[in-house]
């Protein structure tokens, strides 16, 4: 969920905190996913290179992305690190927190159309989605492609999926890529041109079998040569979708005789 359920964070856990006061010795954090608890950064944990002033590292109101290497659970207190974070990992965590509250705001608003609480919407549509989908933002954008389909798999009452799906569409938007490549088919045989045409079908169902999500577009661009554009979601899905056409292409060309090749292409 946009905010953590525990009380606490765990020791190794990656987390977003807002930098609130900076002393020669460390830096005190709000953690933003554990209700605003408070951290503290020591200064021998705030860089790996040689600094005059912690000032020139971070800066008060500042947004982190720190790891819990200590956690004091009778004192309620967190020990965090800036140095042990990769920028790999700290990409990533900020994409996970940032759509994180754009879902947040989303049930607001859903939660305010509905006349309930946030809490109250996030323990029940939230989490239904989140369990669903594997995140929150994964459900909302489900619903914004498929519809109220989407929402009612995930097991989120019939009465109030409308809205959800009203909301996430008007607030969500979807972008789709694309992926492309050039076949070349050619047969000698005399039922070539019926071989050729198998291929291609057998190719689309693959690809379109893939996802829901998935378009699939073969058309000649001069024979022997045939052009296929595939659109997803997903770069992960768009590539999983060419594998699939591909694969199937070459195996069935080579069972039927047909000179197969691929040249992928890139805008």
């Amino acid at each position: 969920m946009p905010r953590a359920r525990r009380e606490l964070p765990r020791v190794g856990e990656l987390v977003v905190g807002t930098v609130q006061k900076i002393y020669d010795y460390g830096a005190y954090l709000t953690l933003d996913e554990y209700d605003g608890l408070e951290a503290y950064l020591p200064w021998s944990e705030i860089t790996s290179r040689w600094v005059r002033n912690i000032r020139d590292v971070i800066k008060e109101g500042q947004k982190v992305v720190v790891k819990v290497i200590r956690v004091n659970r009778r004192k309620m207190h967190v020990d965090v690190s800036l140095k042990r974070v990769t920028d790999s990992e700290r990409k990533r965590k900020m994409m996970e927190w940032k759509r994180a509250q754009k879902a947040l705001k989303i049930m607001e608003i859903i939660a305010e159309r509905l006349g309930k609480s946030l809490d109250e919407v996030l323990d029940t549509i939230g989490r239904k989605l989140e369990e669903y989908y594997g995140e929150l933002m994964a459900g909302l954008e489900q619903a914004a492609m498929r519809g109220i389909e989407a929402v009612l798999e995930a097991g989120v009452d019939e009465s109030v999926a409308p809205i959800v799906v009203e909301e996430a569409k008007k607030h969500i938007e979807i972008r789709r890529v694309k992926v492309m490549g050039t076949m070349t088919l050619r047969s000698m045989a005399s039922d070539g041109v019926e071989r050729i045409r198998d291929v291609l079908i057998k190719a689309r169902d693959a690809a379109a079998s893939t996802a829901k999500d998935v378009e699939v577009k073969i058309y000649t661009i001069g024979a022997p040569r045939y052009r296929i554009e595939i659109t997803a979601n997903t770069y992960k899905t768009a590539e999983k979708a060419l594998k699939n056409a591909l694969e199937t292409a070459e195996k069935l060309a080579n069972k039927l005789d047909v000179e197969f090749s691929f040249q992928r292409e890139y805008r």
